[in-house]
């Protein structure tokens, strides 16, 4: 088999024999993230940075100032991008309106998503996975839409993220379709998301997974003053068992990102976010989505929602000057290597159960192969302790196999199941439901 999967192996007897793997990168992915450039995230910050407020109800009449001047240049910089994609990658500005909310919209606005969709070069994969930043920011109060509202790390940082993003992988292939976007009205009520969720629905996308970068780029706490630069938090739903949808790409996010990015490491928070805070993966997940936001482990809250000012001796504002270029490249790793093996991989496995229709100590899992995508070059079983975060063992499935039993008991662990392509990638982990 080609590219091989694993660096060792330990053969089980069980019903039929099988490996414990330990997975490698994938040579491509691993040179995408080597793409990654600190002084190009820096760039699109300062630039970001120079609209002066990027606020929702800011104005959309002017070239250099506002958040319409800002969308115009994102959408600029994606049509660069796209002109190395061989026609597959479109940009848009993705139009809604909003009513007067009666708390953060006082008047009729038209708001803005800028979009780049690159598109997957099989006609017949349906998959489609979404990596976002918001392009709003604010100032200390939620309806100052003329002040000085840099929004360097909140969120120029994820919409930098993003961008990176776009340039590298515009110029690859995948077989499933990304589209990355800069969300606008977030600060004002989440409204670009939802909007975007909505659309997601009502079209019945194939949305296999949403990635939400939101404060990514410091690596100061306020108050503690500590100093973090080898950890990222990924928030997420919960669900049944605590094994939502969001969940399971949690821990994807976590294991392959940090199969790539050295010294650095993805902290599971089981939470859909921060207290008093949203985020624009939060109606995806409602929706039914799998949707994560990121955001660095340590928050400077005089640097977020703050004008521009110096008090009693304390320096106030989302500044760039405060942004850690360094880290922010290492969490774009984290999101170029999730998204990237996702969108690698082949489709999850459908129908996946396992049997309980038995007294047994062993476990027996039963699935079926995707109907869309690439075929699987074989499965993983995965396992790990209920108590665990995280999945603790991975079992290769040899290709056109869709059953297993192992020497595990179904009482004491959770199961999933992978589909693996040629390069190693691997989907997302589907849980299995019971079968008699």
């Amino acid at each position: 088999m080609k590219r091989v999967f694993a660096i060792v192996a330990l053969l089980v007897a069980a019903h039929f024999s099988f490996s414990q793997t330990i997975a490698k990168r994938d040579p491509a992915i691993a040179e995408m993230v080597a793409e990654l450039n600190a002084k190009n995230l820096e760039i699109i910050i300062r630039k970001l940075v120079s609209f002066g407020t990027r606020h929702s109800l800011s104005t959309t009449k002017n070239d250099t100032f506002g958040i319409g001047a800002a969308r115009n240049w994102v959408q600029s910089e994606f049509e660069k991008y796209a002109k190395e994609s061989s026609g597959r990658m479109t940009v848009e500005q993705d139009a809604y309106f909003i009513e007067p909310d009666g708390r953060r919209i006082t008047r009729r606005v038209e708001m803005k998503n800028v979009m780049a969709t690159l598109k997957g070069t099989d006609p017949k994969d349906t998959r489609i996975f979404m990596v976002s930043g918001h392009l709003d920011s604010r100032a200390s109060e939620a309806l100052d839409s003329v002040s000085l509202a840099p929004g360097a790390n909140d969120d120029a940082s994820g919409v930098a993220v993003v961008m990176e993003l776009a340039r590298i992988m515009a110029k690859r292939k995948f077989p499933a379709t990304i589209i990355f976007v800069a969300v606008q009205g977030e600060e004002q009520g989440l409204y670009g998301a939802k909007y975007l969720s909505n659309k997601a629905k009502e079209k019945q996308w194939n949305l296999v997974a949403m990635l939400n970068n939101d404060i990514v780029g410091n690596t100061f706490s306020s108050e503690t003053n500590l100093r973090e630069t080898t950890k990222l938090r990924v928030f997420s739903m919960g669900g049944n068992d605590n094994e939502g949808v969001a969940r399971q790409l949690a821990r994807y996010c976590k294991e392959v990102g940090e199969r790539y990015i050295d010294q650095m490491s993805v902290t599971l928070i089981y939470r859909n976010d921060r207290y008093l805070r949203g985020g624009d993966h939060t109606p995806f997940a409602e929706a039914g989505f799998a949707a994560v936001r990121f955001t660095e482990p340590n928050e400077d809250f005089n640097r977020q929602h703050q004008n521009v000012r110096t008090e009693n001796g304390v320096e106030y504002g989302d500044l760039p000057e405060f942004v850690n270029y360094d880290y922010l490249t290492k969490v774009a790793g984290i999101n170029l290597a999730a998204l990237a093996s996702l969108a690698s991989a082949p489709a999850a496995p459908e129908n996946v159960g396992i049997e309980t229709k038995n007294l047994t100590n062993s476990s027996t899992l039963k699935w079926e192969a995707p109907k869309t995508g690439p075929v699987p070059a074989g499965y993983y079983l995965l396992l790990r302790e209920t108590s665990s975060a995280v999945w603790e063992k991975k079992i290769f499935v040899e290709k056109g196999k869709t059953e297993i039993t192992v020497p595990y008991s179904k009482d004491n662990y959770f199961f999933g199941v992978q589909s693996v392509g040629d390069s190693g990638n691997e989907s997302l982990a589907i849980l299995p439901k019971a079968i008699r």
